[in-house]
């Protein structure tokens, strides 16, 4: 039997609204769709997780505590999560877990004990789609209007909103957990 599938959500401008280098758990919104979406997967037994840049740390824009804070107003919004996997590394430092390099996909996915082939990244960038795909995981793109249009070309999956990519991942897993055969790659 396969284990339980995983959604891991990219944070800012997926999982709640994009504030540059946000330090400020008051600032904290969530996007539209966010609660119902992570709702319906918890009715459905996905591990949950984020997987998110913070560079701001880096740059000295951000303390540690900062983002724990903001992280923790997230959940107290949206509800728990499984894990959360930030980098707190630049653009420019190499990190092998900086999206797209998929070390935070790996890594939340050795945490949940999911295999990257079951789990499903939802992001609102390339990065995050890339990041995804480097790992052997799944990907939806959630394009918001700082998205390329590039990106939204090259991802292999498109929702429109937030639950709409969620109910693509729960019709994807509910044909597999009956056995169907669905597309490689592909979660809908």
């Amino acid at each position: 039997m396969n284990p339980a599938p995983a959604v891991l959500f990219d944070r800012d401008g997926t999982l709640v609204e994009d504030v540059p280098y946000n330090g400020d758990p008051e600032r904290v919104r969530p996007m539209p769709g966010a609660v119902e979406a992570l709702a319906l997967l918890r009715r459905h037994d996905f591990a949950l997780g984020v997987v998110s840049n913070q560079s701001g740390i880096a740059r000295g824009l951000l303390t540690h505590g900062q983002v724990d804070a903001v992280n923790a107003r997230v959940e107290k919004l949206l509800g728990p999560f499984d894990v959360w996997e930030i980098c707190p590394h630049g653009p420019a430092d190499g990190c092998p877990c900086r999206k797209p390099a998929p070390g935070l996909v790996r890594s939340a996915a050795e945490r949940l004990g999911v295999p990257a082939g079951r789990c499903v990244v939802i992001g609102d960038i390339g990065a995050d789609v890339e990041a995804a795909l480097g790992a052997g995981a799944r990907a939806v793109l959630v394009p918001t209007p700082v998205t390329r249009a590039e990106e939204v070309d090259a991802a292999p999956v498109v929702a429109p909103d937030l639950l709409s990519a969620v109910r693509l991942v729960v019709a994807y897993f509910d044909l597999d957990r009956r056995g169907q055969t669905v597309e490689a790659g592909r979660p809908a």
